[in-house]
């Protein structure tokens, strides 16, 4: 063991499936693929030209996110969205500030929901799987363009994440089985009016000592990466958070040269 480092955690994963999905699901779950063509991926838009993708991180201060967070809550007069949901709400809305979107265009954003807390009895911390849902939010890029916009998304974002109660997860559980639908990398690939969240600020990435040190950064590399992916992690500072923004090489230039967003940005 490296010097610093820390014991590997004693407790192992747990497999299990009957005991938590009892009464929901039947297992194994059995379906059958249809037969299919090769895919050659490329990464291409809606009118058939490839697309550069670029990428770069942009930190959020514990500052900046309380002023958001204060921003959209008074502009919703609630005190209910959390700073994560502010955080989005104002990403979503300078991406698509940015973007080459009419008004009138209908612009989503997924959002990751983890699920292990959400069922009742909830999933353990050793559970072995992704236990997670993909939901939207839908706007025209006209509304998200409002200035007063930010608290708006953002509470469509928190109404969105609260619907996600243990008898919803569990509908869409039952639903999925019925009816499943696997979505193939490439249909995301040519999707670019939609951004999609991944990761989470929660996870102690900078906790990750492996005997060499704590980081100095994480990244999440090159590999299923499409126009509008975003990635969260904690940020190295004490209550900072850091996005890792991939987008069309001219979409992510107009987003740095937006002086509104940059400044909200910490160097």
């Amino acid at each position: 063991m490296g010097f610093g480092a820390k014991p590997i955690s004693q407790i192992p994963p747990n497999f299990e499936r009957h005991s938590f999905f009892n009464g929901i699901l039947e297992l194994p779950v059995k379906f059958s693929f249809p037969d299919d063509t090769e895919l050659n991926i490329q990464s291409s838009g809606d009118n058939g030209n490839s697309i550069q993708l670029k990428q770069r991180v942009f930190r959020f201060s514990k500052e900046k996110i309380a002023e958001l967070k204060a921003k959209a809550n008074s502009q919703m007069g609630t005190s209910k969205i959390s700073s994560f949901q502010a955080l989005l709400a104002h990403i979503w809305q300078c991406v698509t500030r940015n973007r080459p979107v009419d008004d009138e265009d209908v612009v989503k954003y997924n959002v990751i929901v983890g699920t292990r807390s959400r069922l009742q009895p909830p999933l353990p911390p050793q559970y072995f799987g992704s236990a997670a849902l993909i939901r939207s939010v839908k706007a025209t890029a006209g509304e998200l363009k409002k200035p007063e916009a930010l608290g708006w998304a953002a509470w469509e974002i928190h109404k969105l994440v609260a619907s996600q109660t243990s008898l919803e997860v569990r509908k869409n559980l039952e639903d999925w089985v019925q009816c499943p639908e696997l979505v193939k990398f490439g249909d995301c690939i040519l999707q670019t009016h939609i951004l999609t969240t991944g990761s989470s600020p929660r996870f102690d990435v900078y906790g990750n000592d492996f005997g060499w040190g704590r980081p100095v950064a994480v990244r999440s590399g090159g590999a299923n990466k499409s126009d509008g992916k975003i990635t969260v992690f904690e940020g190295a500072e004490e209550g900072s958070i850091q996005f890792e923004v991939c987008l069309s090489a001219k979409t992510l230039q107009a987003l740095g040269e937006d002086v509104d967003f940059m400044a909200t940005i910490s160097t």
